[in-house]
């Protein structure tokens, strides 16, 4: 395609055309990717209700026995899902982000074996301001490199100001 910039992300490509942002998913991480969130995060987010609920739930029968310091284990970690859910709330698996819907794009940098570097995307979609992360590639798949290339790709589309 023409004027179209293109760098890797954790799961696939990210394509910067003049109208949109396609992003594309490749090979087995890509598949799993699909298979596991597809274009919705609500399953994700479900599983982790259920899981948070179980947690909190233990913690509680947890706390009835006396075993306190697992019964704190399990409501911090429930408690962690709970909060990671609604911040979540909002987030969008979309494959398409329209660019004259863009309000802001944010790099986030990796935290050195903790996150991965990252793009956060705000835009409407449906009339609702969402929120979709853009992973980038980890310290395994030249993590370094293909951040640099990617940040200055979206400088240079005035998608990201810095």
């Amino acid at each position: 395609m023409k004027n179209e910039k293109v760098f890797r992300t954790k799961t696939g490509f990210c394509h910067i055309l003049p109208d949109r942002i396609l992003l594309t998913r490749d090979g087995v991480k890509g598949n799993v990717a699909n298979a596991a969130v597809g274009k919705s995060i609500t399953g994700v987010l479900i599983i982790y209700g259920g899981i948070a609920a179980f947690l909190l739930f233990s913690a509680f029968q947890s706390f009835q026995k006396g075993e306190i310091p697992i019964a704190v284990v399990y409501s911090i970690v429930g408690l962690f899902l709970v909060y990671g859910i609604f911040k979540s709330l909002n987030n969008s698996a979309t494959p398409i982000i329209q660019r004259d819907k863009i309000k802001s794009v944010k790099f986030k940098k990796a935290i050195l074996v903790i996150t991965r570097s990252r793009f956060e995307v705000v835009f409407e979609e449906d009339g609702a301001i969402k929120k979709r992360i853009i992973m980038l590639p980890g310290i395994m798949g030249n993590g370094q490199n293909e951040t640099e290339k990617a940040r200055k790709m979206m400088i240079e589309e005035k998608l990201l100001n810095e």
